[in-house]
């Protein structure tokens, strides 16, 4: 029986004669292929990073400079999302994904081969460009893949661990490959990882395009794009300048601006970017929010406990990936747990705030460690809660985010899920690091700073102050879904959904 959204409303692109037996029979491969390509674009978000001082030693950058190498990515990938969701939607979603691989692969083999400092960050850039048009058509493309609700729910378990334990995955790779060859095979796996995506995209995807009527929004993709980049851009200069520097908050209001502009146009123009029916579903905004705090409150995980591992307790960068292992596990199992079984059963306004409330346990637990900690107490079993918990937020809320949507808008709906991840880590990252910044000054205020064991414990309170207010995070999240979310199951896991044309 055909629904009409997460609720009561059917998508418009159920149309009469649609035809699942062609994609059905192939769709478990489509799921290998797009979880290679989600793979790729989630792995440079961290991948890189682990092998930053490498890459720094052999280019001969700045420690100011270095911060660029992250931030290009992030700015240009963020800013284009929505735009790379609606050529997906216009143009079709196959030649979108193809292209999105091949142009993500190049850049990738140019920043591997750069011989200095605006090389690479150029080829970062570009990465964030085809990433922006790869990642929407690849999550799209699963959510017009699999109609039977059942399957959906598993092909969405696994695309969710893909994309909230990529990071993890992504400080494992990178370490093993700046260990065991060089800095730059952080950079040339990707063209590795394309060859087999693109084989798999070519030979198994067929192409339509549902917005055949919809003409490109340019109004609102210069604002929406505008106001993105402002927003990373005000909050990534936050980790090296003060919040009162015109380059912080002169950015950040300008993008506060230009997205209540894109916002007021969305409800004008003739073929809206974001149509906002996408958003004015409890459950599909209620999830969009639950993926940007997820985004948020993550690079609390990642970003401090990698610097314990390696500064306190003296781990290398591959042994510092395979300790974050056991958290991708516990996600991994509690993502098809959420997705296949509570999900269906319990509902979205169960599921996603409990999986906070175990995400915010964890996360205070881990505030424990100190200087002689050692990682199989005050660590694993954290990590552990924390991964537990994120796999019953980050892939049910993803599903509920694509799901129900007309397949026309299937491309900017999965584009918005990205957008609201890597906007939400741009801010985790800027906010934790300024806390922790603040939280070391603070502690070293009337202590001797020359001495070893307080410049230790300075680290430690700003690592422990950061994992603190990333539980805050994670408990706001269980507190705007709790109230946000629908009660009850939503139509789209109790009946099967509508058959839509790949």
């Amino acid at each position: 029986m055909p629904q009409k959204s997460l609720t009561d409303t059917a998508p418009e692109s159920a149309a009469a004669g649609t035809t699942p037996s062609a994609a059905s029979s192939k769709r478990w491969w489509i799921l290998a292929v797009v979880a290679l390509a989600q793979l790729m674009v989630v792995l440079d978000a961290t991948i890189v990073n682990i092998a930053l001082p490498s890459a720094q030693a052999d280019l001969h950058f700045s420690d100011g400079n270095r911060q660029w190498i992250v931030t290009a990515y992030a700015l240009a990938f963020a800013s284009l999302l929505l735009l790379g969701g609606r050529i997906a939607d216009l143009f079709g979603r196959k030649p979108a994904f193809l292209v999105g691989i091949v142009g993500f692969a190049a850049a990738s083999a140019l920043g591997g081969a750069a011989n200095g400092f605006e090389m690479l960050v150029v080829a970062r850039a570009l990465q964030g460009v085809f990433g922006a048009l790869l990642a929407p058509a690849a999550l799209s493309l699963l959510n017009t893949t699999f109609t039977d609700a059942r399957e959906r729910a598993r092909a969405f378990s696994v695309y969710g661990a893909i994309a909230g334990a990529g990071g993890a995955v992504g400080l494992l790779l990178g370490g093993i490959l700046t260990d065991a060859l060089d800095w730059r095979w952080t950079l040339y796996v990707n063209v590795v990882i394309a060859v087999a995506a693109f084989a798999g995209g070519w030979l198994l995807l067929s192409n339509r395009r549902d917005a055949t009527t919809a003409k490109l929004d340019v109004p609102g993709t210069i604002l929406v794009a505008g106001g993105l980049f402002s927003v990373v851009y005000g909050f990534s200069n936050a980790e090296t300048h003060d919040w009162d520097s015109p380059l912080t908050w002169g950015f950040l209001i300008a993008g506060g601006v230009l997205l209540a502009a894109f916002a007021w146009w969305q409800t004008r123009a003739a073929h809206p970017l974001l149509p906002l029916r996408i958003l004015l579903d409890r459950n599909r905004g209620a999830s969009f929010l639950a993926v940007l705090i997820s985004g948020a409150g993550m690079f609390g995980v990642f970003l401090f406990l990698t610097y314990y591992l390696q500064l306190h307790l003296g781990f290398s960068p591959t042994k510092t990936g395979v300790a974050f292992l056991p958290m991708v596990g516990a996600l991994m199992v509690t993502a098809q747990l959420g997705t296949t079984v509570l999900l269906p059963r319990l509902g979205p306004k169960t599921v996603i705030p409990l999986g906070f409330a175990i995400a915010t346990a964890g996360m205070a637990w881990l505030t424990g460690i100190g200087v002689g900690s050692s990682y199989a107490s005050a660590v694993l079993p954290q990590l552990v809660v924390i991964g537990v918990g994120l796999g019953l937020v980050m892939p049910p809320a993803m599903q509920l985010a694509t799901g129900g949507v007309a397949a026309e808008d299937a491309g900017v709906a999965s584009a918005t899920v990205n957008a609201m991840q890597q906007v939400g880590g741009s801010v985790g990252t800027a906010l934790l690091n300024t806390l922790a910044a603040s939280a070391a000054t603070d502690y070293l205020s009337g202590r001797n700073p020359s001495s070893k064991l307080v410049q230790a414990q300075a680290t430690i309170e700003s690592y422990t102050t950061a994992f603190w207010w990333s539980a805050g995070f994670f408990a706001a999240g269980a507190l705007i879904t709790l109230v946000l979310h629908r009660r009850g199951v939503p139509r789209q896991d109790a009946e099967a959904a509508p058959v839509v044309h790949m």
